[in-house]
């Protein structure tokens, strides 16, 4: 294969929950588009992001975690991850640095047995065990799969990813761009700011309030060199409204307050942000408010 040709396909990032594909794909395309957080399950949407080099030019698919559905949104989040396989030039899959391959691994293993698409193992989190240990993971795992390369990286650190795009263009094949060369995501600035907003609030709630809240961005204006910004968290009970607001508006000031820093970093302007909280009752299981908030299942099969 000529590595001096213009290359240009689709990679997919997959793997279980919180196994940091998120933080990966913002690594490697240099700037923050997917929201990042200790919680699991936190993309719920499949976003593409674009690596423009000299070499050639990487799509990337994040993809929600591979996990048990308990909803109809769970149900979307899977759906979203494994319909992404069918659609890539390379697929990139990210695991933990353990010895141990638990169920969740062992379903994702059983999908990509399925097809015939170059498969990368990418075996993260490498700054946080002792790098000996890290062969020994490599060789479980070979074991698994025939993986057409094994790379082993720290998102969180950068460690390795330059290797790792290095793998990327060796699979992908010749082509023309499909974006133009400043492009670096198709997600619209409503969706990225909502996301932006949905993180610090799963940041800053913890453990308070599950993953029943979404954001619907009301109004999004620009007078002058200042964005006014209108958005609602939406939740599923009046105790977790509580909770969002708290005690005199203390909470909902720290999510907004973190939130517009984030927000005018990203618009390179000031942002006036006005944050609402309203209750949707069990919206995660409504066809009707999951697609109001941007989790349309038709989505899926219409890309």
């Amino acid at each position: 294969m000529d590595n001096n040709k213009y290359k240009a396909g689709f990679v997919t990032l997959i793997g279980r929950p919180n196994v940091g594909k998120s933080t990966l794909m913002n690594q490697l395309i240099g700037q923050k588009i997917a929201i990042t957080s200790a919680k699991p399950q936190t993309t719920r949407n499949r976003i593409r992001t674009v690596l423009t080099t000299e070499r050639g030019q990487i799509v990337f698919l994040d993809t929600p975690g591979i996990h048990k559905a308990k909803n109809k949104l769970g149900d979307y989040m899977v759906n979203a991850a494994e319909h992404t396989l069918e659609e890539a030039d390379v697929i990139l899959w990210l695991v933990e640095p353990t010895n141990y391959i638990g169920a969740g691994e062992r379903h994702i293993i059983e999908e990509l047995k399925k097809g015939r698409t170059p498969v990368i193992l990418v075996i993260n989190k490498t700054d946080t065990v002792k790098k000996e240990a890290v062969l020994s993971f490599i060789d479980t795992y070979r074991r698994e799969l025939d993986f057409a390369e094994i790379v082993p990286v720290s998102a969180l650190k950068g460690d390795n990813t330059d290797e790792l795009v290095e793998c990327i263009f060796q699979y992908l094949p010749e082509g023309h761009a499909f974006f133009d060369e400043d492009t670096i995501t198709d997600q619209p600035m409503r969706q990225i700011v909502a996301e932006l907003i949905r993180e610090k609030a799963l940041r800053l709630l913890e453990e308070e309030v599950p993953h029943g809240v979404a954001v619907s961005i009301e109004s999004m204006k620009e007078t002058g060199k200042l964005c006014h910004i209108d958005a609602s968290i939406i939740c599923e009970r009046d105790s977790h409204k509580g909770i969002i607001i708290g005690r005199g508006g203390l909470m909902l000031k720290r999510i907004g307050t973190d939130a517009r820093k984030e927000i005018e970093k990203m618009l390179e302007m000031q942002v006036n942000l006005k944050l609402f909280v309203k209750v949707k009752k069990d919206w995660r299981d409504s066809d009707y408010l999951l697609k109001n908030f941007g989790y349309n299942p038709k989505d899926i099969s219409s890309t």
